[in-house]
């Protein structure tokens, strides 16, 4: 995922020493001046109420709703085998007490979060910081990859996440109306449609009531674990890790597959990590410190304190801590809770998914934003589509959150593997540990993600297979349309026309200039866009005042300060523009061309003339792309968004040429 340039008509990536050649350019030739709107920059937000109330409602949605489900299926492991004892239920509660410790506590708050790429983090943002670390090409490229797994396990798990939590939640009223079963599916599809078709409004106000929600379902689970705790304090023996080694050593490949259930409870680990962009680095280890931790471990204690004193309690554990006359008040807290889980993942996949394109790796798509102070949010209508038919499906196949445990657990652990293996370069290399300090910390938490991998390999014919199936299609398509954008760029760059030459014969040449600005976007900067040349055949004419504009997508969040233009002066009133954009950031092309306005250049939106080449893709007659990729390229090309409508570029004002490209 190193820096890349991309065209109106492509998210390509020719050779990154375009990027070193244009920076070097601007600190040789006079002419070439960088300018921009100085970016903010990435303070730490004070630790006030609010700040902390924000950071409840979207960061810890997703671990928040785990004790709905986690400890139950964990017990059930051992139950389907012979009756559970309490010496049983410790050791149980002892693994979830101690994964939420190491997992969470340690690996992540203290560790992975000090890893940040320039304020946001996130497994891109950890790839992008691995790789800048990284001087070694095929390094860096296998780097990349991992971080591409990673984050199609993140879209599995945001797949995942709104089924297996409306679901649990749906099913807490079994418990006070047994007859409420067949109703169970349809009503959770009902909130599953419900919450994605209310995503257009916006993150913002969908999430306005969020923070005091949460805040009352955390102090909820606090409650009911502490009430239950104090009737049977025993189950506070659970907290010495000797009860998790008694039972590993005592149940041997029965802790093994129970392990798969225990990983459930750091379900959203990953989005402590992912949302500090947003909140920073302080409030969400505070909020996860001093109060969504102890709430969470209180809660499970609680639950285990009741099984060990009513067996029959292990039907439902969560809902049956509330007293009869609570049940139903909590099942609607537990569906409010899981929606709000489920809007973390949705917010989330928006944001991996605009990085994606903006890095090349998937083909434009439609982004909407839907504040006008907050870049962020941001609404996707066909990857919202695509989540919501997706837990749909899920739903409907699997038919309870139990089924579903087993197809959580390997996206979450695979997730948890590549960030922890990034974490090796990161660690060793930009923040200069000795190799021994990262080798002592780092591979007890790999071996840890591994084991709770393997255990939930197990569970790959169960429907472990779904977000193993999901990362291998999703990897194929991105790493196809990675390869197609490359081979289209390289085949452009041998069949265009040289700059420099094309500038040089200008002024000998015949071409009649006619009043106006035309813009003309292009991937190679070095080379004259096709769209140019053919507008040149047909009409024989030039615009007075022309500009060549590259989109260049950076390896970073945003781009620089003060350097998201570049602007050269070619020849009289001809100029090359570069326009830097970070991989969380949306381009838009006229805004950012406005600014051009400071280097002397009257640059008006509403009367610039934008030419775009349109390709027309072909196989060539010695193809480099086997025929099923190439069929999967043409497919993602031809559902691409208009680069008129990604760039934000008037539709009025826009000439489209058709280019053939055979590749």
């Amino acid at each position: 995922m190193t820096g890349h340039e991309t065209s109106a008509g492509s998210n390509g990536a020719p050779p990154a020493a375009a990027d070193k050649g244009a920076g070097a350019a601007a600190h040789q030739d006079p002419k070439v001046t960088e300018f921009g709107a100085d970016q903010p920059q990435h303070e730490a937000p004070p630790v006030g109420f609010a700040a902390l109330l924000g950071v409840l409602g979207v960061v810890y949605g997703d671990i928040g709703t785990s004790p709905l489900y986690a400890l139950r299926s964990t017990i059930e492991v051992v139950s389907g085998h012979h009756p559970v004892q309490n010496t049983e239920v410790l050791g149980i509660e002892s693994l979830i007490f101690w994964t939420l410790i190491i997992v969470v506590t340690v690996n992540y708050v203290l560790l992975v979060m000090r890893a940040d790429h320039n304020g946001e983090g996130g497994i891109l943002a950890l790839t992008s910081l691995a790789q800048r670390v990284t001087a070694d090409g095929r390094m860096r490229m296998i780097l990349g990859l991992i971080g591409i797994v990673g984050a199609c396990l993140f879209f599995g798990d945001g797949i995942i996440t709104p089924a297996i939590s409306v679901l649990s939640a749906i099913e807490g009223v079994e418990v006070s109306f047994p007859a409420a079963q067949e109703f169970i599916i349809p009503m959770a599809i009902a909130v599953i449609i419900g919450l994605f078709s209310v995503q257009w409004i916006g993150t913002g106000k969908v999430g306005a009531i969020f923070g005091p929600v949460m805040l009352l379902w955390f102090g909820s689970l606090g409650m009911m674990g502490l009430f239950e705790i104090l009737h049977h304090p025993g189950v506070l023996f659970a907290i010495s890790p000797l009860y998790a080694l008694q039972f590993i050593i005592h149940h041997g490949t029965l802790s093994f597959m129970a392990l798969g259930s225990v990983v459930l409870c750091v379900t959203g680990a990953e989005a402590l990590y992912a949302d500090m962009g947003h909140f920073g680095r302080q409030p969400i280890r505070y909020a996860w410190l001093f109060f969504v931790l102890p709430m969470l471990v209180l809660n499970y204690f609680g639950q285990g304190a009741l099984v060990m004193a009513n067996p029959s309690a292990l039907a439902n554990p969560f809902f049956m801590l509330a007293p009869h006359s609570m049940q139903v008040p909590l099942v609607i807290l537990s569906t409010f809770a899981t929606v709000i889980a489920s809007q973390a993942g949705i917010s989330g996949g928006f944001q991996v998914c605009r990085q994606l394109i903006q890095l090349g790796y998937l083909p434009r798509m439609r982004i909407v934003h839907t504040n006008a102070e907050e870049e962020g949010q941001i609404y996707l209508p066909d990857f919202n589509r695509f989540l919501m038919v997706g837990a749909i499906l899920l739903v409907v196949a699997f038919r309870s959150s139990d089924a579903l445990a087993a197809a959580y657990g390997i996206a979450v652990t695979g997730t948890f593997i590549c960030t922890t293996v990034l974490c090796f370069i990161v660690f060793r290399k930009h923040f200069h540990w000795s190799a021994q300090a990262v080798y002592c910390t780092f591979i007890p938490f790999l071996l840890i993600d591994m084991t709770f991998f393997s255990a939930n390999a197990l569970k790959i014919p169960d429907g472990g297979w779904v977000p193993l199936m999901l990362g291998c299609v999703l990897t194929l398509m991105m790493t196809t349309w990675k390869r197609g954008r490359s081979l289209i760029i390289a085949r452009q760059g041998q069949d265009s026309l040289p700059m420099g030459s094309f500038i040089a014969r200008l002024p000998q040449s015949r071409t009649i200039r006619v009043p106006g600005m035309a813009v003309f976007l292009t991937a190679t900067p070095d080379f004259v866009p096709p769209c140019l040349l053919h507008n040149l055949k047909h009409n024989k004419v030039l615009h007075d005042h022309v500009l060549f504009v590259t989109i260049q997508n950076l390896d970073q969040p945003e781009a620089d300060r003060g350097h998201r233009v570049m602007v050269e002066e070619l020849a009289h009133d001809i100029y090359r523009v570069i326009l830097r954009y970070g991989f969380m950031e949306t381009p838009n092309i006229p805004r950012a061309l406005e600014e051009l306005k400071a280097n002397g250049i009257d640059f008006d939106p509403s009367l610039a003339s934008y030419f775009i080449s349109r390709e027309l893709i072909a196989r060539s007659s010695v193809p480099k792309m086997a025929r099923w990729r190439m069929a999967v390229f043409m497919f993602m090309a031809r559902n691409a968004t208009p680069a008129t409508e990604f760039f934000r570029i008037p539709m009025d004002r826009v000439v489209e040429l058709g280019v053939k490209v055979a590749i």
